[in-house]
């Protein structure tokens, strides 16, 4: 039976939201927390990119240690060979998506004769045979812009990717142009001359990216093949952003029509939402919706009598799910008295009072020291005071930590 997997992108596409971004800590916790909800696939970022360099590695040697198993990591490229060889020769990557656009709009208007259709098939399968021969484990292929892209040249672009040794599509509705119903019957007819695994790639500018990512992904399950739907945490992205994580996983759970027929992948663990909610608000520092799906704050709100009364009456009469399987309900302690923060200027007495209620010890003198360092250098890196879980990592993997703190220009 044909799955539906969530493939994220919130390190390469969330990222690249206007004015925002991560640090390389951030996306690396970002990375530990996708793994723990049992999301398939992260985007991690761009191996051709000098100042990823340090991070992707530092994280694919977390996989190499079983930190960060079972989840594939995987790089973006632009699909061109130059790129392909870069990146393989930067980074250890194992998988990479290749992307290029495929609309008449983006052939006329990026690359402004450079490229015609004949050119883009060319230039994208030379990119794949390179990938190929550097032991690429997935090779997937993105038709940017493949929500305005002629349907017969898609197919033919697709083929030509297929033969050439792509494992997976990517359609690309990049400007939210689809709806759930175009895109269902362009998938399933993609799918259906391919056969070959869709991933399924919307924004948001039109309110419909999680609709039109689960009806782009129904359309390849119906046509017997994987789905990888990509999201990004809190809906993240270019724009008006991307899928959100959380609703398309609800989506695909607990929809009318849905829940019964179509399999999302079972690692998935719903319970590791809040948390991940949470923490990517507090690394791109912009607030949750209140009226965000499941992690909103007013989610599971009632104020009106005749909701309320309901509510405590029985929760599934104005409740679709429970606040608990999102992994909320727990109290939250906030402190209210005298608070030991780290940071950059941090001494020695503070921070083991900090990681004491951590309950984390150091062996002497000389590792406290050498982990102080490194919180300091954390501080100055996210420019903002470390959660408990960073501080924890930076304790557990220090070599690690150094590693993804470092940029050389």
């Amino acid at each position: 039976m044909a799955k539906i997997y969530i493939l994220d992108v919130t390190n390469r596409d969330g990222v690249q939201t206007s004015r925002l971004g991560l640090a390389k800590l951030e996306k690396t916790l970002i990375n530990m927390y996708l793994n723990e909800m049992g999301v398939y696939q992260s985007e991690f970022g761009f191996p051709f990119t000098r100042h990823e360099v340090c991070y992707l590695n530092a994280n694919l040697e977390l996989q190499e240690m079983g930190v960060l198993k079972p989840i594939v990591l995987s790089g973006w490229v632009r699909a061109i060979k130059k790129d392909v060889e870069r990146a393989t020769e930067l980074t250890k990557v194992k998988n990479l998506n290749l992307s290029i656009s495929t609309s008449d709009q983006m052939i006329k208007g990026k690359f402004r004769g450079k490229l015609n259709r004949d050119d883009v098939i060319r230039v994208m399968t030379e990119a794949v045979d390179a990938a190929k021969e550097k032991g690429m484990q997935i090779i997937g292929v993105n038709a940017e812009d493949a929500a305005r892209t002629d349907l017969k040249y898609l197919i033919e672009f697709s083929l030509a990717a297929k033969e050439h040794g792509a494992h997976r599509i990517r359609y690309c509705d990049t400007l939210g142009y689809d709806s759930p119903f175009t895109i269902y019957e362009r998938v399933a007819k993609l799918a259906r001359e391919i056969k070959l695994p869709i991933e399924i790639h919307c924004h948001n500018d039109l309110g419909m990216a999680v609709a039109c990512s689960v009806a782009g992904a129904k359309a390849a399950n119906d046509e017997g093949v994987d789905a990888f739907i990509n999201t990004t945490i809190n809906g993240m992205g270019e724009r008006a952003g991307n899928a959100d994580l959380v609703s398309v996983i609800l989506a695909v759970k607990k929809a009318n029509g849905f829940h019964d027929k179509y399999q999302l992948d079972e690692r998935i663990d719903l319970s590791k939402s809040w948390k991940i909610a949470k923490y990517a608000s507090y690394a791109f520092g912009v607030p949750i919706p209140i009226n965000q799906p499941g992690v909103g704050a007013n989610a599971f709100a009632h104020e009106s009598g005749i909701h309320a009364d309901g509510a405590l009456k029985d929760w599934r009469n104005y409740e679709l799910y429970h606040f608990e399987e999102l992994g909320r309900g727990a109290p939250e302690v906030i402190e209210t008295g005298r608070m030991i923060t780290l940071g950059e200027y941090s001494g020695i007495r503070g921070f083991r009072n900090v990681y004491g209620k951590l309950e984390i010890e150091f062996k002497d003198e000389e590792e406290a020291t050498k982990i102080l360092e490194l919180v300091r250098y954390a501080n100055v890196h996210t420019q903002k005071p470390l959660t408990d879980d960073e501080l924890k990592f930076i304790a557990r993997y220090p070599e690690i930590a150094r590693k993804i703190m470092t940029v050389s220009p």
